[in-house]
């Protein structure tokens, strides 16, 4: 048993041509994709399908997240509010979302499935402040209690708009 140590011991030492042809392999960094896959649906249309981008900033119920290639595997409810979305050609692409989730997944996948979305240029600062001044009418309790909290959803998704069209 003792010489079985010994050799043991020995080979540890002095690295076999395997071992050597080992080292010398890419490391996970080199062979690691800088990409992520994102996967962007809404009900009616998807906008991106397994396209190549390099980051996406999302906001997050747990709080603002940026998920770039071979982040932690997660689910995040999103709630309502912009999403940036850095293109492989170095340009970005904004869009609103009312809300959704955010899935990561291993492999550098990211799946954002939202009820509704619009690129942020689609919208007006002006058109957004008129919806929200009527929003805060009916909020403030002229309606029924269903208008109310209707009126009080829509004014949370509209402040989150118009605080990103700043």
């Amino acid at each position: 048993m003792n010489s079985l140590r010994i050799a043991r011991a020995a080979t540890r030492g002095f690295p076999t041509a395997a071992a050597r042809v080992q080292r010398q392999r890419r490391g996970y960094a080199d062979a690691v994709s800088d990409k992520i896959q994102l996967t962007l649906a809404l009900p009616h249309q998807s906008i991106y399908k397994s396209t190549d981008v390099v980051q996406v900033n999302i906001a997050a119920e747990s709080g603002e997240m940026g998920v770039l290639a071979n982040h932690v595997p997660s689910i995040e409810q999103l709630k309502p509010g912009l999403i940036e979305i850095i293109e492989e050609s170095g340009g970005s692409k904004q869009f609103f979302l009312s809300g959704g989730f955010a899935i990561v997944q291993p492999g550098s996948r990211l799946s954002i499935n939202a009820v509704e979305g619009f690129p942020l240029e689609d919208f007006s600062a002006d058109a957004v402040r008129s919806q929200i001044t009527e929003a805060q009418k009916i909020a403030g309790g002229s309606g029924s209690e269903q208008d109310v909290a209707e009126a009080k959803i829509e004014l949370e998704v509209l402040e989150s708009l118009q605080a990103a069209l700043k």
